[in-house]
């Protein structure tokens, strides 16, 4: 388990190099994986490029390249991701029906588990193992968010005089 997760870790590492918001994301199914990727949301300007959307997309591609019905073949697959997955990515999760969701760190701001329970809205839900060297995956957001996110819109707060 752990080695899955120091993977999803080596692709949120790559992520803060590119200044994006350091998550990691790897797909197995039993042994290997199948599909990794990272955050991509400033490289793209696409606010749903989180590293989990990414992975989804490279299964369902590998699955239609091979011929494979990709509704039977996300409940095979387990989920290691170094921040517990926002609720658009939980929803999308639980909609594919994949088997296990093992993360990092909680999301004490977006998290599909954490801040609004995506299990109590969709129909199915996966297991969910949460704090798997969280403590490596809290550093990595911290470093990020010490500084200011250069890619972030400009703040249209209107100032007092």
């Amino acid at each position: 388990m752990t080695n899955f997760m120091e993977k999803a870790l080596e692709l949120a590492k790559e992520a803060l190099i590119a200044q994006e918001v350091p998550v990691g994301c790897v797909f197995t199914d039993g042994e290997r994986i199948i599909a990794e990727s990272r955050n991509s949301v400033n490289v793209t300007r696409n606010p749903t490029r989180h590293a989990e959307i990414n992975c989804i997309d490279a299964v369902v591609c590998y699955c239609k390249t091979n011929n494979i019905d990709f509704r039977g073949y996300f409940p095979k697959i387990i989920v290691y991701v170094t921040v517990e997955p926002c609720i658009m990515c939980a929803a999308a999760l639980s909609e594919l029906n994949v088997r296990e969701v093992v993360y990092g760190c909680a999301n004490d701001r977006f998290g599909g588990k954490t801040v609004l329970d995506v299990s109590n809205i969709c129909t199915y839900s996966y297991l969910l193992t949460g704090n798997v060297l969280a403590d490596e995956a809290m550093v990595l957001l911290k470093q990020f968010y010490k500084g200011t996110n250069p890619n972030a819109p400009e703040c249209k707060v209107k100032k007092k005089n």
